[in-house]
């Protein structure tokens, strides 16, 4: 599919409900490596290979096209990318340490919360302020959040702040993702730099963390790469397309795969207090995007975005 039709697709309803459900898979498959790989390497091993085969790989999109055409590498947006890329690095941080130590479902709760971080940060940065109808539920988004700890506050982790830290970060790099877009035509842009920089810091820790690995740990962290370059890829054209609420709600569907992944390759059944709450923050998440937006799936968007 060529770079115009690939965008033409996204820019309906159903086409950006596909990307965000190819997205929650590639990223499912990439989170499961992730908790695989976490338990024998430190983060700056993981992030220096993979950031730096996405990189390589972004850059070889960029420079071959299908018309045959070299795509420059140059940004119009430098600092605004330079930001992006340090939130981003902040959240592949936060989110391997969740990943390591917490189950796979209750990792997502915290992603769950990325529409509610995407609203608060849309204001200021989109110049989509938020109503009082929306921050009651951006009230019960948070409240979701306390069923899902019936004991009190006492059991939360460092795990659990970092992938509190990991939705934050990553909220505010899509959110700035968003606004790139206004302005960049080539979404690889924004896949490259992030990872070259993860690449570039993580090698500057590497040193002091490294172990030696086999060709199966190499193989593994290739394949986690690979799903990481596609993932990001897909995710940055459809936030190109779809306001920052929509394509964010719509990730939420990846709890269904983590559910069914953690299930089958971690056997971890999820509680019935992480079900309710993990709920309300979906259907916080919804109603918010509704009372935003007055998006509707299987209906295309007269808004502008």
């Amino acid at each position: 599919m060529s770079g115009e039709r690939f965008s033409v697709f996204a820019c309906s309803a159903f086409g950006g409900l596909m990307l965000i459900l190819l997205y929650c898979v590639l990223a499912t498959g990439a989170d499961a490596i992730t908790r695989t790989v976490a338990q024998s390497f430190e983060a700056p091993q993981l992030f220096f290979f993979s950031g730096g085969i996405v990189a390589v790989l972004s850059w070889l999109m960029c420079r071959t096209t299908t018309e045959g055409k070299v795509t420059s590498l140059r940004s119009k947006r430098p600092r605004t990318l330079a930001l992006r890329s340090m939130l981003f690095i902040a959240a592949s941080v936060f989110y391997f340490f969740a990943f390591r130590s917490l189950p796979f479902a209750e990792v997502f709760v915290f992603i769950a919360l990325v529409p509610i971080f995407a609203a608060l940060l849309s204001g200021p940065i989109l110049g989509e302020p938020v109503g009082w109808k929306s921050w009651i539920a951006l009230s019960a988004g948070v409240a979701g959040m306390f069923l899902l700890y019936p004991d009190g506050l006492a059991e939360l982790t460092f795990a659990h702040s970092s992938a509190a830290l990991g939705a934050l970060c990553g909220s505010a790099a899509m959110v700035l993702a968003r606004h790139i877009s206004r302005d960049e035509d080539n979404a690889l842009l924004q896949v490259f730099y992030p990872n070259f920089a993860l690449f570039l810091v993580m090698g500057c820790v590497l040193p002091f963390v490294y172990r030696p690995m086999g060709g199966l740990d190499m193989l593994l962290i290739a394949s986690y790469a690979s799903l990481l370059f596609l993932a990001r890829w897909v995710l940055v054209v459809a936030l190109t397309h779809m306001k920052a609420y929509v394509a964010t709600l719509l990730m939420n569907l990846q709890f269904v795969v983590m559910i069914v992944v953690g299930a089958v390759v971690f056997a971890e059944l999820p509680s019935l207090n992480l079900i309710i709450g993990a709920s309300v923050i979906i259907l916080a998440g919804i109603y918010l995007l509704i009372e935003t937006t007055g998006f509707r799936l299987g209906q295309q968007r007269t808004s502008t975005v």
